[in-house]
């Protein structure tokens, strides 16, 4: 265990969790919301710090971060535990599993050897994914600190549902961010994933005005979000960003308790996209679906395809110098 960061002491021996904006109100004995932090003796501590449930080294496509060095591997690593409730999250078995049996899961692995093992599988980026790594803040900031004196790069595969002081304090060691934006109604946020909106919207403006490399992820699913409003409204709201912040519209297979929903139709994939793209966004992608032609990535200016891929692999790259080698447009993103 590791004394958490961004709480405050309270009366009677409680603690308030400051991390993200469920602002937990915690007595002795017991844990947040997200089942990995708790009061011990009136002190928050962290229950998963450096013990690590799942790892693997992945392509950066596999996040998905189709704009931020393209082709290269990320060493990719979670502990259990999520702010998050999602009804249909696919990775529920580590997850949620700290809130239904109050087990701890994990191997212990240091943030130094995190990075060993990155640097040992020759990939160039850590991935803090699978499940949501703001609960496991204090392991994350430090591994990421860590990799950043080793010219490693962090991404953070994210809810999104973080406060702004622990957002801004790792930034400077943060290099990109796939946050998902599940919903443009408060809702959806509330009814299937036990959080609410603003708070995320806040966190991607926030990230990008911190400087970080972010893509938006929306895993659509039928009779939820799939409307034509909800896909304007998410465009809208990218748009008043920067209309080159990629938008990956993701697939959804039934999951966890939502097993009783189809699978999104392809079309309403294709509906999305093309909404999108005549509101003015460059780059959209259609995740979950093998072999669809818009896992590519076109350039803006003369419609070329100059990143060919097949699934998460890059066959072919047209990008030099973060420009279109066709016609010279340049294209939004980090390509080393």
């Amino acid at each position: 265990m590791k004394e958490a960061r961004f709480y405050e002491k309270l009366e009677k021996g409680k603690v308030k969790c400051t991390l993200c904006p469920h602002q937990c109100i915690i007595s002795p004995g017991k844990r947040g919301i997200c089942g990995v932090r708790e009061n011990k003796k009136g002190i928050l501590f962290s229950l998963v710090y450096g013990k690590a449930i799942s790892w693997a080294v992945d392509p950066i496509e596999k996040k998905p971060l189709y704009h931020f060095f393209p082709g290269d591997d990320a060493f990719s690593f979670a502990t259990a535990g999520c702010n998050f409730s999602c009804l249909n999250c696919q990775n529920y078995t580590i997850s949620q599993i700290s809130k239904e049996n109050g087990e701890i899961p994990g191997e212990t692995i240091t943030p130094q050897k995190i990075v060993e093992a990155t640097k040992k599988s020759k990939a160039k980026i850590i991935a803090y994914t699978y499940t949501e790594p703001t609960v496991f803040y204090e392991y994350a900031y430090e591994t990421c600190k860590l990799a950043h004196s080793e010219n490693i790069k962090n991404v953070f595969v994210t809810n999104g549902y973080i406060m702004s002081e622990p957002l801004k304090e790792i930034s400077p060691f943060l290099d990109a961010a796939n946050i998902d934006l599940k919903s443009i109604k408060e809702t959806f946020y509330r009814k299937i994933c036990g959080g609410r909106l603003k708070p995320v919207l806040d966190s991607i403006k926030l990230m990008k005005k911190l400087g970080i490399w972010v893509e938006i992820t929306t895993l659509v699913i039928p009779g939820l979000n799939d409307s034509e409003d909800e896909f304007k409204g998410i465009v809208n709201f990218i748009l008043q960003m920067d209309n080159g912040i990629p938008w990956h519209i993701s697939r959804f297979y039934p999951a966890y308790k939502m097993r009783q929903y189809p699978p999104t139709p392809v079309e309403t994939l294709r509906r999305a996209r093309e909404i999108g793209k005549r509101m003015g966004l460059k780059y959209i992608y259609i995740g979950n679906v093998p072999g669809e032609e818009s896992e590519n990535t076109f350039c803006p200016e003369c419609g070329k395809i100059i990143i060919k891929r097949r699934g998460y692999w890059i066959e072919r790259m047209d990008i030099k110098e973060g420009r279109c080698r066709f016609c010279n447009t340049k294209i939004e993103g980090v390509w080393g």
